[in-house]
């Protein structure tokens, strides 16, 4: 692994906005400022006409995407189609988001920062407050920025401004959120990165190894001359978290020891958050795997990331000659599973945009389960040897569930690679999911019972020690293209769902979650689900020799 400097590097500043400052300085910021909308929850968004809804003056839709403003020409455009914009209007690059008034470069495709802007945004928040009031919050925030001054201005950006969200937030009657549930600050394209901590951060028996500090920090570091763990920074943002504060959290020293981790992804661009989920927990087991069962594959690891995620899947293959069967069992942390197009017509399927409805076919995931579970024909230029026959013959191939983990993550293969043709594109279709999920039919006993009949395979028993019903408690989403999309992840608590964008905590309706469009789903088993459901609200953090015992779950 190559060495890097301890000294954390900033974003390096845009200079699309650069070129905006210098062309136009602060008029459209100053303009722009009438138009904002402030919230007593301390969220700002741009005023829009109430009878008519915005749209993308590219493709006319309404999107349920984010929609930005172009600073120049106020046209409107969907995250689809901002760099299009700044392709056909020369020096037309900033733009703003119309839901979270936050500058967005459409040439880079990412979120940009400016102390001016936030300068604007935050003052049309304070010239809206109660009178009473507005005094006293201004000498606070000028006195706990003067203290800042030798930060740089996006960290101290963000603190003054988390510090007069929170305070906002604790004058409202629904203040009183879930404990655990806080903000994540994005610290340039780091989406994918917070969409999934949100989903760590509150999957229960991982959540309460950690709470209850099973993760020692000063012994591993002890026992280890490598600094950079990524077990001690996940379990530090844990306590920040669960601490009770409110503010957004900004993860910078995770991010710095995930990118010593995984040196090929270490940059300020846009990743996958699905492979950012398994490079995480593998950077976990790295670590713990060794210390506690150093001579045991994964399929037998004690770490908390495979106690937590880890399932074992079953693969047969079957000799279409002879029916010789031979079945190799492997470890996963997750199931990608294939998008179900049968029940979709060759338009559907050619626009990838359609929406299931009562006239059309259904793209669900009991479908994609049922898809990954059924019986696949290996092609002539896949044979493999048959022992029996003891030469290559073609084959059948069937997929099944051996051993179920606590948590179950499913995996939708939204992105798709060709390597023969060097393209890539994104599947927009949509996905129904449930919220309670019964696994039986898709374990090995079922699976196999089904295609060979009851007379003549006995199971081992490990699966019974397993329960088979599941909970939703996260979903992750992707908006927008392949290379410039938004992550967002919606939280499922005490049976009520939040969003989760970035910084922002926000309830919403389960028709919401429904209608998103899932990249990620999270299941616990149902047992874990209702016991993590007492309310946290005042639950203190633990000592260290007092272990996390009110958070009820399995570790």
């Amino acid at each position: 692994m190559e060495t890097r400097s301890s000294v954390f590097a900033n974003p390096k500043p845009c200079k699309h906005l650069a070129d905006y400052k210098l062309r136009h300085g602060l008029s459209g910021y100053k303009f722009l400022q009438k138009w904002l909308k402030t919230f007593p929850n301390g969220k700002t968004s741009i005023k829009m006409c109430e009878t008519k809804m915005p749209k993308c003056s590219f493709c006319s839709g309404i999107r349920q995407g984010r929609l930005f403003l172009c600073l120049i020409c106020s046209s409107m455009s969907c995250s689809d189609h901002t760099l299009l914009h700044s392709q056909s209007e020369n020096g037309h690059d900033i733009a703003v988001d119309i839901e979270r008034s936050e500058l967005y470069c459409c040439s880079c495709s990412d979120q940009v920062y400016d102390l001016d802007f936030d300068k604007v945004v935050v003052a049309k928040n304070i010239v809206d407050m109660p009178s009473k009031t507005r005094d006293s919050v201004v000498d606070d925030l000028m006195r706990r920025s003067s203290k800042r001054r030798r930060l740089n201005s996006v960290v101290d950006l963000d603190l003054i401004r988390s510090k007069f969200f929170v305070w906002m937030r604790g004058r409202r009657a629904k203040s009183c959120y879930p404990l655990g549930l806080r903000g994540l600050n994005n610290l340039g394209s780091t989406c994918f990165m917070n969409s999934i901590l949100q989903a760590l951060l509150h999957a229960p028996p991982f959540r309460n190894y950690f709470l209850s500090e099973r993760h020692d920090r000063e012994t591993c570091r002890k026992r280890s001359s490598d600094q950079s763990c990524l077990a001690c920074d996940i379990g530090v943002i844990f306590s920040a978290v669960y601490s009770g504060d409110r503010t957004p959290y900004s993860p910078a020293q995770f991010l710095y020891s995930w990118w010593q981790h995984s040196a090929n992804l270490a940059s300020y661009e846009q990743q996958d958050a699905h492979e950012f989920f398994i490079s995480v927990l593998d950077g976990i087991h790295e670590r713990e795997g060794k210390e506690r069962n150093p001579n045991k594959d994964n399929g037998d690891c004690q770490c908390i990331a495979h106690r937590v995620f880890s399932g074992m899947l079953r693969s047969d293959l079957t000799c279409t000659t002879c029916g010789f069967t031979s079945t190799t069992y492997d470890p996963c942390v997750d199931i990608s599973l294939n998008m179900d197009t049968s029940s979709f017509s060759s338009v559907d399927v050619a626009n990838k945009s359609v929406r299931p409805n009562e006239d059309t076919g259904r793209s669900t995931l009991l479908a994609c389960l049922d898809l990954f579970t059924r019986p696949e024909r290996l092609g002539s230029d896949q044979k493999l040897y048959c022992q029996n026959c003891q030469e290559k013959r073609d084959s059948l191939k069937q997929m099944s569930i051996k051993r179920l983990p606590l948590v179950l993550s499913l995996h939708i293969k939204r992105f798709e690679h060709s390597s023969l043709r060097r393209t890539s594109r994104k599947i927009d279709w949509h996905l129904q999911f449930p919220f309670s999920l019964d696994m039986t039919p898709y374990l090995s006993p079922s699976i196999v019972r089904n295609r060979f009949g009851n007379r003549i395979f006995g199971f081992e028993s490990d699966e019974a020690d397993i329960s088979a019903e599941f909970e939703i408690f996260a979903v992750v989403t992707h908006s927008g293209m392949l290379d410039s999309g938004h992550y967002v992840t919606y939280l499922r608590l005490q049976n009520q769902w939040y969003k989760c964008d970035d910084a922002w905590i926000t309830e919403v309706d389960e028709r919401i979650v429904r209608a998103s469009q899932c990249y990620m789903i999270f299941y616990v088993q149902r047992m874990l689900y209702y016991k993590a459901n007492e309310d946290l609200s005042c639950t203190p953090m633990p000592s260290r020799r007092d272990p996390f015992v009110p958070i009820a779950g399995c570790c």
